[in-house]
């Protein structure tokens, strides 16, 4: 059975310029290649009839998805620019138009000329009724080859997507399984992971693809396969899954999708324990990701973030003489943090950081990037200094994953 290959083509100079961000496209992708479609290319093109002609006639895959330029003002031209690279009439669709009237009497809404208009479509396209919105898609299938268009709205995009493109792909289209998983690690570097595993990936079948996906504090091991069987696929990389486990188990925290916040979450439920949050560098972002998490209520009491001394002191009970003598940036300070946050809002855990994000306010002793990481626990204060480099942001991100990695291997052995 062949691979059916996909272009995603995104309309939009606000795109080119770089005025909205491209979510659609990498949605897009991934609902496809959930359901057996291979990606072959990502584009984005300018709002000209030159740029639609020429990206469809480049395309050598089976299914195009162009979103963007439907909408009902000059400056969208799809839909015209569709009609004349297909030697199409407009004509009018009427259920396109109930649609919109239905809508728009829900939203109390009065229709416009333009917004009639958009029930104008070319003949020789599927209609695919849009639901969420004035613009429908269209669906032409040529030589074996399908181009469907839709809306570049994001909301309405996706119900199109889902409820229309898909199933009507799935029909037409004897489909692969194109199966992923993926072994999320933290606290070490894509590169001494592919020491530790080379053996390990050397050895891998042949259908089996590893990519290595690095992001600040996190690489994610992606195993891919492609296969007619897709219990046979799910067998073969648990199994892949299971021995790469046995060589670094220490680094794995989870699988697929699941963020470390999660984890560390499910930790502190299961232990019926609770958990504060002292931060200084960080400046409040370990308490967003514990709190984006839902029902996160249940295990986190709150934070202090105590970006000035003052705050350390008088809330966190940290000593003036021990930040005189040693600095807020020391393991004395941070260990002080942690214990103090813990005892004013009496949880079992709290995690401290401090540091010195950047990019100014380091020393020759301690530069920028330096960073304090503390834990306190029931039982004792653990504590690491870091050295993260110079991007700031990039800092606090590192910084707050690697203080929930240490709560988490706390709460493994405790």
């Amino acid at each position: 059975m062949s691979k059916i290959y996909a272009d995603i083509i995104n309309i939009g100079d606000e795109l080119l310029i770089g005025q909205v961000v491209n979510t659609n496209a990498s949605w897009i992708a991934s609902e496809l290649n959930q359901n057996g479609v291979a990606i072959n290319e990502l584009k984005v093109i300018a709002d000209t009839e030159d740029a639609i002609f020429k990206s469809i006639s480049d395309s050598k895959s089976s299914i195009i998805i162009i979103t963007g330029g439907l909408g009902p003002t000059n400056d969208d031209i799809t839909k015209k620019s569709l009609a004349n690279y297909f030697n199409s009439n407009i004509i009018f669709h009427k259920p396109t138009y109930d649609q919109i009237v239905s809508l728009f009497g829900e939203r109390n809404y009065k229709i416009t000329k333009s917004n009639k208009e958009q029930a104008n479509i070319p003949h020789n396209c599927t209609p695919l009724l849009n639901k969420h919105g004035t613009a429908p898609g269209m669906w032409f299938d040529r030589d074996d080859q399908v181009i469907v268009s839709l809306p570049g709205v994001p909301y309405e995009m996706k119900n199109l997507l889902s409820d229309e493109v898909i199933p009507r792909i799935i029909d037409k289209y004897n489909l692969n399984h194109i199966i992923h998983r993926t072994v999320m690690t933290i606290g070490v570097g894509e590169s001494r992971i592919a020491e530790l595993i080379h053996k390990w990936e050397m050895k891998l079948p042949k259908d089996i693809k590893l990519a290595y996906l690095p992001q600040p504090g996190l690489v994610r091991l992606r195993l891919s396969t492609v296969n007619e069987n897709y219990n046979e696929s799910i067998a073969e990389l648990n199994h892949q899954i299971e021995m790469l486990h046995k060589i670094i188990p220490d680094i794995i925290f989870g699988y697929d999708d699941i963020t470390i916040e999660e984890v560390v979450g499910n930790m502190l439920k299961e232990s019926s324990s609770t958990i504060s949050t002292a931060e200084s560098c960080t400046g409040g972002y370990i308490a967003h990701l514990i709190t984006r998490i839902s029902g996160s209520s249940s295990y986190y009491r709150g934070s202090v973030i105590s970006y000035s001394n003052d705050i350390k002191i008088n809330q966190l009970n940290v000593s003036k003489n021990v930040i005189d003598s040693y600095g807020v940036v020391s393991r004395e300070v941070i260990e002080q943090m942690a214990s103090g946050g813990r005892n004013l809002l009496k949880t079992d855990y709290c995690i401290a950081t401090s540091g010195i994000a950047g990019p100014k306010g380091g020393t020759k002793d301690k530069p920028v990037g330096t960073v304090w990481i503390a834990i306190a626990s029931p039982n004792h204060v653990i504590s690491k200094e870091y050295h993260l480099g110079k991007h700031r942001e990039r800092n606090i991100r590192r910084s707050a994953l690697i203080a929930m990695n240490m709560l988490r291997q706390e709460l493994s052995v405790e």
